[in-house]
C-alpha cells in the first residue's frame, strides 16, 4: 500500500469486491491494514446481471464485508444491449460505476485485486498483439482515471498465495466459472504460461518484464511532459494548440505521445487512439492538412497544430447545469428548472454577435458549451455571450501539462 499510494494513508479508501478469491483476500488484507491507521474502509461489488448466480456472489461479498466489519454496497448494471464485446463492455461499465460510487462518497481511490498472476497475462496478451513499450508495462499500481485513483496492491502476490491465505483464516470465496472458459483470451494466456513455464517464460518473468517497461515508460512520459510544456497551450475553449515546427523537431515518439495525450484531454476519452490512425492524422497535420481523430479536429493554424473538440462529437450531448459537460466542463450560474446544457453548434453561434472579438474560430466555439432553453439559445460564456454565466474546465487547463494521460 506504500508503494501504491506514494504517500499518506487516505481518510477514506474504497476496495471493489466481486466475490472472487482475490478481491477477497484484498478486502480482508485492507481491513488489517485500515483499522490501525484510522482509514475507513468501505467496499462495493458491481452485480452485472448477466450470470444466475451474479447475485448469490454479491451477497456473499456483502456477508464477508459484515464479517470484516465493513459497510459494503452492491451496484447493479443493466446496460447490455447485446452487441459488441461483452468482457470489455461488462469492465467498462464497472470502472464507471465504482468511479460515480467512490465520487459521490467522497472516496479519493479504490483498490483492485489484480496479482501477479494477472499482470503475467496482461503481458502476454499485449506481446501477442504487438505492444510497445506502454502495453508491455502492464497494469500500473496507481493510476488516475475517471477522477478517482485506481491501486493495485497485490501485483506482486501470486494468486494460489491468496487462496492460502484464504483458507488460513476460513474465509469463503466463489470462482467465476469463466475464468475456466477456453473461448476467452485470458484464459488461453494463463493455459499458454503453463505450457512455457519449462522454457523459463513464467509469471514471475513476465510481471519483472512488466517492471522494466513500467520505468521506460515513466521516463518517456517525463520527457512528454516536458515537450508539452515548452511548446504546447491550451485555449480558453479547451482546445490545445501545438507548436508545429517544435512539433516536428521532436522524436518520433515523443511527438506521437504528445499528440495522443492532447487528444485524449481535449476528448475526456478513457483510452487513446490506435496507433496507424494517430501516424496517419499527425503525417497529414504537420504536412498542413486539417483532418479528424477521436473525436476531435486536428487543424493547422498560424504555425499551430491545434487539437480541439469536434462539434458533431458533442452534438447530442446535455447536461444539467452545475453537472460535468463532455466530460470536462462545469456551466454555472443563474439557472432554471427548464434549462440544458448542450454544445453552442453554428447555429447558436448566430445568436452572438461578439463571438469574433473573443478570438477564437468558429468551428473551435461550436463546441463549446452553452445554456438553452428547449431550442432558445439562453447564453454562451464563451462566445460572448455570458449573461452571467461561467464555463470552466475541470480539472483545469493546468491539467494537461501535470499528467500526460496514458491508456
Amino acid at each position: 500500500m506504500a508503494a501504491c499510494l506514494g504517500g499518506p494513508a487516505p481518510g477514506r479508501l474504497g476496495v471493489a469486491v466481486s466475490g472472487g478469491g482475490d478481491s477477497v483476500a484484498l478486502m480482508a488484507l485492507l481491513a488489517d491494514w485500515a483499522g490501525p491507521r484510522g482509514v475507513a474502509l468501505s467496499a462495493v461489488t458491481v452485480d452485472h446481471g448477466l450470470r444466475p448466480e451474479a447475485a448469490e456472489e454479491a451477497a456473499l461479498a456483502a456477508r464477508i464485508a459484515a464479517r470484516l466489519g465493513l459497510p459494503h454496497e452492491t451496484l447493479r448494471w443493466q446496460g447490455w444491449d447485446g452487441q459488441g464485446n461483452l468482457q470489455d463492455a461488462a469492465r467498462r461499465a464497472r470502472r464507471a460505476l465504482i468511479a460515480d460510487w467512490a465520487g459521490t462518497r467522497g472516496l479519493g481511490a479504490v483498490a483492485l485485486g489484480h496479482t501477479l498472476d494477472d499482470q503475467a497475462e496482461t503481458v502476454l496478451l499485449r506481446l501477442a498483439r504487438g505492444s510497445g513499450v506502454d502495453g508491455l508495462s502492464g497494469m500500473a499500481p496507481h493510476r488516475r482515471a475517471a477522477g478517482i485513483v485506481w491501486l493495485r496492491p497485490l501485483l506482486g502476490v501470486r494468486r494460489a498465495a491468496l487462496r492460502a491465505l484464504l483458507r488460513d483464516r476460513d474465509l469463503p470465496w466463489t470462482e467465476d466459472p469463466s475464468n475456466a472458459d477456453p473461448r476467452f483470451d485470458r484464459v488461453k494466456a494463463r493455459r499458454a504460461l503453463e505450457a512455457l513455464a519449462p522454457l523459463g517464460l513464467d509469471a514471475e518473468g513476465l510481471a519483472e518484464t512488466a517492471g522494466h517497461m513500467a520505468t521506460a515508460r515513466a521516463a518517456l512520459e517525463a520527457e512528454t511532459q516536458d515537450a508539452a510544456r515548452a511548446i504546447a497551450r491550451v485555449t480558453v475553449a479547451g482546445a490545445v494548440c501545438i507548436d508545429r515546427a517544435g512539433l516536428v523537431a521532436l522524436p518520433e515518439e515523443i511527438r506521437l505521445r504528445l499528440v495522443s495525450h492532447a487528444l485524449i484531454w481535449v476528448a475526456s476519452a478513457g483510452y487513446r487512439p490506435r496507433r496507424r490512425a494517430l501516424e496517419r492524422a499527425l503525417s497529414d497535420a504537420v504536412a498542413g492538412r486539417a483532418g479528424t481523430l477521436h473525436g476531435c479536429e486536428l487543424r493547422p493554424e498560424a504555425g499551430n497544430l491545434c487539437i480541439r473538440r469536434e462539434p458533431a462529437a458533442v452534438r447530442d450531448m446535455t447536461a444539467r447545469p452545475g453537472e460535468i459537460w463532455d466530460g470536462r466542463w462545469r456551466v454555472t450560474g443563474p439557472g432554471a428548472p427548464d434549462l440544458r446544457v448542450a454544445a453552442l453548434g453554428i447555429a447558436g453561434l448566430a445568436d452572438c454577435p461578439g463571438w469574433r472579438e473573443t478570438g477564437l474560430s468558429r468551428g473551435a466555439l461550436a463546441a463549446t458549451p452553452a445554456i438553452w432553453r428547449d431550442a432558445q439559445l439562453v447564453a454562451a460564456p464563451l462566445a460572448g455571450r455570458a449573461e452571467g454565466w461561467q464555463a470552466r474546465l475541470e480539472p483545469g487547463a493546468d491539467s494537461f501539462f501535470e499528467t500526460i494521460l496514458s491508456h
